[in-house]
């Protein structure tokens, strides 16, 4: 598994699984870290990844369930949406890129409730650079990138949401980004738990989600990887 959408101001948070196991044949040619391609051969991957993968999915927490819960929990939110799509799929181990476990839950139970049904998730092994590694967790990432970067596009055509200029940044504190910001202050889609320019003269004095004081941790993958 790997997640896309973790420092961005607005947006979902995703994560990306592709199952694999012995018999998988090697990885389709190109695949790597998303951060590492073009747009374009992100894209053109994306069939080629389904084709040779066990199964695969992509999950999302919206922006009021990271301000309802924090980023962490979000992301683990995500994760268990994501292997939910692996019907009739088991995964023994999931792989995480970094060094920190953000999927296991330690309570064992559904979020608020959300997946109370859900079993609860593999166990899970953490690899610093996996995303570099590890060619099912390079998938992962480049499915997860597609479908966020796809969301962030459709949003950024709706005309309230236009002045953010998402289809550039994709959420993230870009200067085009910020200077809407400070001039109309955050939308329906930006996390207001965060810190966020031009936010203060909304909802008084603005707040500091959780993620920030966790940027330190890494993304995360799966064997479902």
């Amino acid at each position: 598994m790997d997640e896309v959408g973790r420092g961005a101001l607005a947006g979902p948070v995703s994560v990306g699984v592709v199952a694999i196991d012995a018999d998988c044949r090697s990885a389709p040619q190109g695949v790597k870290d998303s951060k590492l391609l073009t747009p374009a051969a992100r894209e053109r991957l994306v069939p080629r990844i389904r084709r040779w993968c066990l199964g695969h999915g992509v999950g999302h927490a919206w922006p009021e369930e990271i301000d309802a819960i924090g980023i962490m929990a979000a992301l683990r939110l995500a994760g268990e949406r994501a292997l939910t799509q692996l019907e009739g799929i088991t995964p023994h181990l999931v792989l995480l890129d970094g060094n920190h476990d953000w999927l296991t839950d330690p309570r064992r139970v559904g979020l608020l409730g959300l997946l109370e049904e859900a079993p609860p998730p593999p166990p899970v092994r953490t690899m610093v650079k996996a995303d570099l590694r590890c060619s099912s967790v390079a998938a992962a990432s480049v499915l997860a990138k597609v479908s966020r970067d796809t969301l962030m596009v459709q949003a950024a055509g709706e005309e309230r949401h236009t002045p953010y200029r998402w289809e550039q940044n994709k959420g993230y504190a870009a200067a085009e980004h910020l200077d809407a910001l400070r001039e109309l202050g955050p939308s329906d889609w930006h996390r207001r738990s965060w810190r966020l320019t031009g936010q203060a003269h909304l909802d008084g004095e603005a707040h500091i989600d959780e993620a920030h004081s966790d940027e330190t941790h890494s993304n995360e993958e799966g064997s479902a990887g």
